[in-house]
């Protein structure tokens, strides 16, 4: 299918006439130099706009009191909605992201899949009922919604990310504010409009596009937004985590990542070079939770890492809307100036470059070659920091111990993945690793049941899952005395 570009407008996603004025963002896609959209950049008084209608219809609307049933069947519509629209939606966010056609199906895939789940947890929010605290004493808990919620939306995955927060905010009865990335705003805005089609009132879902300054500043510093909830880099997060201080506001964070990847000798190899492959260059490396270091059993290193080598050679990358398009380009010229610096710095700190190592010879796009470095060692940058682009790198280690130090040794901690044979091997080794998740024959996978969140800089907080939704309710406590109680004091004469 060839794909017709066309340039998208876009005003914020507002209650009413409030679509912002002044200056656009022009958006050139990575992948092709072409412009495909505009969007407005938002001001403060967009974001306290937004923020005030969500207030309003938290404080006074109807949806933090309609019935789970309720909630749920508006949710159910917009999944619906979202389905029909897939192929659109997923082109938009090849378009913005620079990702490939394949991968953006996926992700568009997998919002349908969570809204549909986070619908059924509509019906499920339930607290707790105590009846054998004493004679005439009942206790209960209430699961009540957070209130407005900030939601700040990274690049990476636009769509996929939006539908791991939004749904289960509002099938919690919580009111949204999104501020996507000036790079790929476009997702948030079809996707908040299709939720207007099925059904969600006025005020609860704003979208505000624009710059982290102001529009971010505002939803994480106005006193009026209850919880926010951010997905990016560490650095960003620890900025929001002190912005919002001085509110004392709720906040969740999923940062950034340093996947390491363990292939055991007794691990099907076939299994684990597929596995590592897409581990590193599925989104084109830009993934929090990509794996990034490879740590391979000494006895098969040799063996293993030729074949990875030759498989990473079949790779194709180019054109991101042709169906068998495998890597796609980086976001932006100056995160591509960035990873490209990281490939001089594995070289010039002695990593033997095995594929790749340089940027890609294209007619147009920001695209990098799959970059994989062997000989890696702990002290490299390569091998400490983040580099969310497709570069691996391989350490070698002799047996188990070294293997979960090696693991661990990172500022991070969202994702382990390792591969084996032996469950035993497996069962002994996960509670070792300090992430989040953890892959067994598998990497970056999961299902909208299963949480997903860091430990350390990594952040913290969950996203999908039960807790998913509750990290958006509060807890209300209480206690009752039923029929006439005794005196705290008695009366004196």
């Amino acid at each position: 299918m060839n794909h017709i570009f066309t340039t998208r407008d876009y005003a914020h996603h507002l209650a009413g006439e409030g679509t912002g004025v002044g200056p656009m963002i022009e958006r050139v896609s990575p992948g092709s130099g072409r412009l495909v959209a505009r969007f407005r950049q938002g001001t403060a008084e967009d974001a306290a706009a937004a923020i005030a209608q969500a207030r309003d219809a938290f404080d006074n609307g109807p949806w933090p009191n309609k019935t789970g049933m309720e909630r749920a069947a508006v949710l159910r519509r917009w999944a619906d909605l979202i389905e029909e629209n897939v192929e659109r939606l997923a082109r938009i966010e090849v378009d913005e992201a620079g990702k490939p056609i394949r991968q953006a199906r996926g992700d568009l895939g997998n919002v349908v899949s969570l809204t549909h789940f986070a619908a059924g947890l509509a019906m499920q929010v339930h607290g707790e009922t105590y009846s054998n605290l004493g004679p005439q004493k009942a206790g209960w808990i209430h699961r009540e919604p957070v209130g407005v919620v900030g939601m700040i939306i990274p690049w990476n995955f636009p769509a996929l990310i939006f539908a791991q927060k939004v749904p289960f905010a509002l099938a919690a009865g919580c009111t949204v504010v999104v501020k996507p990335s000036e790079f790929t705003s476009g997702t948030a805005l079809e996707l908040a409009r299709l939720g207007t089609l099925a059904g969600i009132p006025e005020g609860v879902l704003s979208v505000v596009t624009g710059y982290g300054d102001p529009v971010g500043e505002a939803l994480v510093k106005s006193p009026d937004v209850d919880f926010v909830s951010f997905t990016g880099s560490t650095a960003i997060g620890r900025r929001i985590l002190a912005n919002s201080a001085e509110t004392l506001k709720r906040v969740s964070l999923e940062l950034g990542g340093k996947s390491a990847n363990i292939v055991f000798a007794d691990a099907d190899l076939e299994d684990a070079i597929d596995g590592s492959l897409y581990g590193i260059f599925y989104n084109q490396g830009e993934c929090c939770c990509s794996a990034t270091r490879l740590l391979v059993d000494e006895t098969i290193a040799d063996d293993f890492v030729a074949r990875l080598v030759a498989r990473a050679k079949s790779l194709k990358l180019g054109d991101i809307h042709a169906d068998d398009s495998d890597v796609g380009a980086m976001i932006s010229d100056k995160h591509f100036d960035k990873v490209c610096s990281y490939l001089s710095k594995g070289k010039a700190e002695g990593a033997s470059v095995l594929l790749g190592g340089e940027a890609a010879n294209q007619d147009a796009g920001l695209f990098v070659q799959p970059t994989i470095f062997d000989h890696v060692t702990p002290d490299m940058t390569i091998f400490r920091e983040e580099i969310f682009g497709p570069v691996l790198s391989i350490i070698r280690f002799k047996d188990q111990d070294e293997a979960v130090r090696l693991a661990n040794d990172t500022i991070y901690g969202l994702a382990s993945s390792l591969w084996t044979k032996n469950f035993d091997t497996a069962h002994q080794i996960t509670p070792k690793l300090r992430s989040g998740s953890v892959w067994i024959n598998t990497t970056i996978d999961g299902s909208p049941q299963m949480p997903f969140g860091g430990y350390k800089a990594s952040g913290f907080g969950r996203e999908m899952g039960q807790a998913g939704l509750d990290e958006f309710t509060n807890i209300k406590t209480v206690f009752a005395h039923l029929g006439k109680r005794e005196p705290y004091y008695t009366a004196k004469s």
